[in-house]
């Protein structure tokens, strides 16, 4: 089963579109931009189509050249006394300490649940991947308890949310990076998250049949957006998400959740 992220996420704004309607007041979602680099703003306008969608007001604030990490922490900090939530968008300038500028945002305001300062079981959200890839699975029938699952990289938006949300979700979780595990832990995957960003390093000969691969790990080879995975694997897994047009826009989607979350929250 090939799943199609744009039509769940459609499925997932109809219900954000009646949380919404429910919210009798304005709704701001903050957006701190660092350089001009086209996938960022690419990131950026997919983000802003689905806060105009549902009524939200994206503030954006672009950090003028040279900023220092300071001046990246105020813009947070002040943003997020005038909007409900804050994102910084990623990758930040060179020169800027991204784990301090991300350690700025306030709990109840961090809507990627990405504040590096918070333990993993304290945000008040979980991040907006790690809720696509349980979306994902539960889309495609898949229970991840009691599952052996692999999550393919440790980095803070894919890999290391998706492993504490799968654990608490009762599955039995290893990690396959550059410093642990091998590709072979895959082998006896019932479950692969993908979120290395090394396009199509993973094959058909890694896998068993009946796997379910939820790829979260685009990244970009001669201009084209890739997964983890390498398409022929579809043809061995019982749930496949492609890149693009998988887990990626029921992540954004999920931002908005959380967005909705926050405010109802606090």
């Amino acid at each position: 089963m090939i799943l199609d992220g744009r039509a769940i996420a459609e499925d997932i704004y109809k219900t954000l579109e009646e949380r919404r309607a429910r919210i009798e007041r304005p709704v701001r979602l903050g957006i701190v931009v660092g350089g001009h680099d086209p996938v960022i703003e690419s990131f950026v306008r997919i983000k802003a189509r689905a806060a105009a969608r549902l009524n939200v007001k994206m503030v954006r604030v672009d950090l003028p050249e040279g900023a220092d990490t300071g001046a990246a922490c105020d813009e947070v900090v002040e943003l997020s006394k005038r909007t409900d939530a804050v994102i910084a968008q990623l990758p930040l300038p060179k020169g800027i300490d991204t784990e301090a500028v991300l350690a700025a945002i306030p709990a109840e305001k961090d809507v990627d649940a990405i504040n590096p300062a918070i333990p993993a079981d304290a945000h008040p959200v979980f991040a907006p991947v790690a809720l696509a890839v349980v979306e994902m699975l539960r889309r495609g029938g898949v229970d991840p308890k009691g599952k052996r699952t692999v999550v393919v990289g440790a980095g803070r938006l894919v890999g290391a949310p998706s492993a504490v949300l799968l654990k608490r979700l009762g599955a039995n979780v290893s990690r396959f990076t550059l410093e642990e595990g091998s590709i072979n832990d895959l082998k006896d995957a019932d479950i692969v998250v993908c979120g290395a960003g090394n396009p199509g390093f993973i094959k058909p000969e890694h896998v068993k049949g009946g796997v379910a691969i939820i790829d979260a790990g685009a990244s970009e080879q001669a201009g084209v957006i890739k997964g983890d995975a390498d398409p022929a694997c579809a043809e061995k897994a019982s749930v496949f998400t492609p890149v693009p047009g998988g887990v990626g826009p029921v992540a954004v989607a999920m931002i908005f959740k959380n967005l909705f979350d926050l405010i109802e929250k606090h």
